[in-house]
């Protein structure tokens, strides 16, 4: 059984502070699995989570280097599997210390790694809302051990 929550975000602040909200409520061990096209928020939303999170640094997408880690009160990793021909490549990162660690793990383009995730990944959809233009639809998933999470927030 799983729990879902959904927003609409008409402007990049308003998805932020969606993440804000998520990320205030956040523990550590967590993983969040982001979906979605091309800007269809999965930045923007790390963004203002990081931020929440009290991340002084400048919150890029990992492209290139597959992985950033924010170090603060919990440690968040972010990564961004774009480029990746499968999800193999992630094994020399040693991606167990992460995913299963007492950090905060947040994945773009989570679709490459499906495989990997572990059973209790929060999932999260990113989608353009043609009707309106720069407008989102995030849709929200928490597996039972998190449901308390999707409970939490509004």
């Amino acid at each position: 059984m799983s729990v879902e929550r959904h927003w609409i975000s008409r402007a990049v602040e308003e998805t932020q502070a969606i993440a804000a909200q998520i990320a205030l409520q956040a523990q550590p061990g967590d993983l969040f699995a982001l979906y979605g096209d091309l800007a269809s928020g999965k930045t923007t939303f790390t963004k203002g989570f990081c931020r929440a999170r009290g991340v002084q640094m400048p919150v890029t997408s990992p492209t290139f280097t597959l992985i950033n880690e924010y170090q603060n009160d919990i440690p968040i990793y972010h990564f961004d599997c774009y480029r990746l021909s499968d999800e193999s490549e992630l094994y020399s990162l040693g991606y167990e210390e992460y995913f299963y660690g007492e950090g905060i793990v947040l994945i773009e383009w989570a679709e490459r790694v499906e495989g990997l995730l572990p059973r209790e990944t929060i999932k999260m959809w990113f989608s353009h809302r043609f009707e309106e233009p720069d407008s989102r639809e995030i849709r929200m998933e928490c597996t039972e051990e998190r449901e308390s999470l999707c409970a939490s927030l509004q």
